[in-house]
Order: structure tokens, then C-alpha cells, then sequence
């Protein structure tokens, strides 16, 4: 009888190891990385917009330079509040630039995450984070995607990643506290985000607006950035 129990209670374990293995293998990793901007390869995989397009004056640079940690992707230019004389359009506002990445074939995969993190340089100004989903809100036939959005707000001059190290410090933004919006304002509804269907992010900055202290107003920006990664807290 022992040995038929040692027998037993080995097919046991054994089960038991192969249920943890086959576990551990389903769960996602802690932290996925979303956009690397380390190669001119990378930047590839992004567009440049600006109310240029529409007769402004605002203009924007996406490029990758040497870094003391390596190559860093560096989204820069100038914001104006002019308009170009006989510009065709008719603006509600100038002075806005951005960069969002480009179509490609699926999804971001968001649902085993929760926040989103970054390794950002600012310059002072108060920068937004977008994150654009399969349209699944707006009424059918309606082809714009689903805009999510969340302030990111730099301090000068100082590096902010998702990983606490010396000389560093933590920028995580957590997917619930991005806010649906429509043509830059908050819908008042309440919405939830299907972080399954992600089909871009972009980075963009304005003139004015953004979080009180901030620096604002016309100028150049400069914004450098190194990555976009998920994480999973739990």
C-alpha cells in the first residue's frame, strides 16, 4: 500500500508542477515595450502633424541623436500662434504639434497591462499622451478611432522612467486615468476603454493650455524619449 501511495502522491506532484508551468507560461510578462526610439528604423513607425496643415505656423522634427545612455529619439520644433496670410482655412486655434504612430496591421495588445510608462526628457512644458482604440463608441459609420487622453507633465531637464534607479525617478500613467475625449475635449459620459483594440499612441504638445505652472505660450519645445512600455502591476 506505501508504495501504491508513494505512487500516487508522485502523479500528484507531478500534475501540480505541470498546472504551475503551463500557468506561469499564460501569464504575459511584467512589462511589455510598446515603442522603442533607439534607430532611425524606429522612428519609422511615426508621422509628424502640426497646424501647418491647416495654415498655421507651428512646425516639428522627429529625429534620433547620441545620448550619454545611447541613441534617444528627440521630438522638437517651434509653436506659433500666427496664421499664414490667405491661408485657405478657418482656425479655432493654432500652436500645436505632434507626433502619432503610424497604421499597421492588428492591435496593441493592452489587456494584461495597466500602465502605461515612459523614459522622458522634458523641457517644462505639459506634453499629452494619447491612446487611440478601435472605434467602438461613436455611432456606426463613424471611421475616426476612439481618442483617450492623459497629461504628462516634466520637469526640466530631468529623466523620468518606469523603474526607480539612482539619479532617476518614475513617470507611470495608469490606463484608468486616461479620459475619453472627441476633437480635444472630455466626453462627459461614462466610458471604458478597450485596451485590447489599441491601434496607435501620440505625443503631442500646445501653445496653450495644458496644467497650470506649466510653461506655455509660443516657442520651441523639446521633448526626448527613449521608450513606451506596459506593465502589469499584479
Amino acid at each position: 500500500m506505501s508504495r501504491i501511495r508513494a505512487l500516487w502522491n508522485a502523479s500528484i506532484n507531478a500534475t501540480k508542477r505541470a498546472l504551475t508551468w503551463n500557468l506561469e507560461e499564460l501569464m504575459p510578462p511584467q512589462e511589455m515595450c510598446v515603442f522603442s526610439f533607439s534607430s532611425k528604423e524606429d522612428l519609422k513607425r511615426w508621422h509628424l502633424y502640426s497646424d501647418s496643415e491647416y495654415g498655421g505656423l507651428s512646425s516639428a522634427s522627429l529625429e534620433v541623436k547620441d545620448a550619454e545612455n545611447g541613441l534617444n529619439g528627440i521630438f522638437s520644433g517651434n509653436l506659433s500662434s500666427e496664421v499664414s496670410d490667405g491661408s485657405r482655412w478657418r482656425m479655432n486655434r493654432s500652436g500645436f504639434c505632434g507626433m502619432r504612430s503610424k497604421k499597421f496591421d492588428g492591435f496593441i495588445d493592452l489587456d494584461p497591462y495597466d500602465t502605461l510608462a515612459f523614459k522622458l526628457k522634458g523641457d517644462g512644458r505639459c506634453y499629452i499622451s494619447t491612446i487611440y482604440t478601435e472605434n467602438w463608441i461613436n455611432a456606426p459609420g463613424q471611421l475616426e478611432d476612439n481618442t483617450w487622453q492623459a497629461f504628462v507633465v516634466l520637469p526640466r531637464g530631468n529623466w523620468y522612467i518606469a523603474k526607480t534607479s539612482v539619479g532617476f525617478c518614475l513617470l507611470q500613467i495608469p490606463l484608468a486615468s486616461y479620459l475619453p475625449t472627441w476633437r480635444g475635449n472630455i466626453v462627459d459620459a461614462r466610458l471604458e476603454m478597450n485596451p485590447s483594440r489599441v491601434v496607435g499612441m501620440s505625443l503631442s504638445v500646445n501653445a496653450e493650455g495644458g496644467v497650470p505652472g506649466t510653461k506655455s505660450g509660443p516657442g520651441d519645445f523639446k521633448l526626448e524619449i527613449d521608450w513606451i512600455k506596459a506593465l502589469r502591476s499584479g
